[in-house]
């Protein structure tokens, strides 16, 4: 096993400085709004994990409310609890008027592509989701894969035990491209090091692993954590909504007798620094992130200003629509030697140098 710096200070902390959508289509002028845009109304239908979910359905609604304040549009929402909300919400939105919906999830597809195909006069955007092929509906996506690189790289680089693990809520493409991702930066770590690191909770050639069944057990994910820490694992990703904040307690539980194998926690979508309690967020390694608000703000944006076009947006690296965030209270874990190296590696990734490939990757 590699000796792995734990005391250096982070010098160069990594961070997503710059969410701007960078789609195919230009991006919309800020003009602070207009006549046009007042009159707009732009709505949203939140999956399962609501929009108190700390992440997901959070990030997007924060979006949807940006343009609010920036336009002076009109805002609905609807709050699903169970996938059985999904068509009533929707069909609420279409009897509102709602010039333009948004629908947060890849578990709301086929329910938006029903809906979009019985009003062809209204638009939607499908965030997590490019399946459906209509000309009013524009897909938002995101190549997390990339970003999730970079945090197995980092986890593996911090792991004391030589044992780190990732799970999702559901076994769908938008969760297992996080799965994917991490397992190769895992991977890579160690062909670079010349390192055992091992990963619990995903084979990506095999395309299987642990999941909890939804993105709202909070229990559930709980447990599946203490059971990856009982087995080793002393860095955790969970790829699963609310229900990840189950992992966010099982993670304090153990480090709550000064364990000298601190465990760790990678949060995905957005920076749970920003949204977890004190105690939790001190052990967030770091987060796998995607420009949820700053996409959703610019599509609704772009709509209400009368340009909608459906041109699927995919975050990458590159164009800054993933990343992953600052250390924050776990840079001397991470170390600077490791913060270097995936500057690195992600510029490497950039460039092409580094191929990130997931089949779950959107196109």
């Amino acid at each position: 096993m590699t000796f792995r710096a734990r005391t250096m200070k982070v010098s160069a902390v990594l961070s997503l400085s710059a969410l701007a959508l960078a789609a195919c289509g230009e991006a919309p002028e800020e003009d602070g709004g207009n006549a046009e845009a007042s009159d707009f109304t732009g709505c949203i239908v939140s999956d399962e994990g609501g929009f108190q979910d700390r992440s997901f359905n959070q990030n997007s609604y924060e979006g949807l409310k940006a343009a609010e304040e920036k336009l002076g549009i009109t805002v609905q929402q609807a709050e699903s609890q169970a996938e059985t909300d999904f068509t009533p919400n929707l069909n609420s939105m279409v009897q509102n008027g709602c010039d333009l919906t948004v629908s947060v999830g890849f578990m709301l597809a086929d329910a938006t592509k029903t809906a979009a195909e019985e009003n062809p006069d209204m638009h939607f955007a499908t965030v997590d989701d490019n399946s459906i092929q209509l000309d009013n509906v524009k897909p938002i996506t995101y190549n997390t894969a990339e970003a999730a690189f970079l945090a197995g790289y980092v986890a593996a680089g911090s792991s004391e035990s030589g044992k780190v693990a990732t799970y999702g809520g559901l076994d769908i493409p938008t969760v297992t491209v996080f799965m994917d991702g991490f397992s190769d930066g895992v991977d890579y770590w160690n062909e670079q090091k010349d390192d055992d690191v091992e990963l619990l909770g995903w084979d990506k050639k095999a395309q299987d692993g642990t999941f909890v069944g939804n993105f709202s057990d909070t229990a559930a994910a709980k447990t599946t954590t203490q059971n990856f820490i009982n087995e080793g694992a002393d860095v955790i990703m969970p790829v699963a909504g609310q229900a990840a904040t189950g992992t966010a307690d099982a993670v304090v539980d153990a480090n709550a007798d000064g364990r000298e194998d601190e465990v760790t926690f990678v949060w995905v979508d957005a920076d749970g620094y920003d949204t977890l309690s004190e105690d939790q967020k001190k052990y967030q390694l770091t987060s796998v992130l995607k420009g949820l608000s700053t996409s959703v703000e610019d599509v609704v944006t772009t709509a209400a200003e009368g340009e909608f076009d459906n041109t699927p947006y995919v975050g990458t690296l590159e164009n800054g629509g993933v990343g992953i965030a600052e250390f924050h209270d776990q840079e001397d874990r991470v170390g600077k030697d490791v913060a270097s190296e995936v500057e690195d590696i992600k510029q490497k990734i950039i460039d092409g140098e580094i191929k990130v490939e997931s089949e779950n990757s959107p196109e």
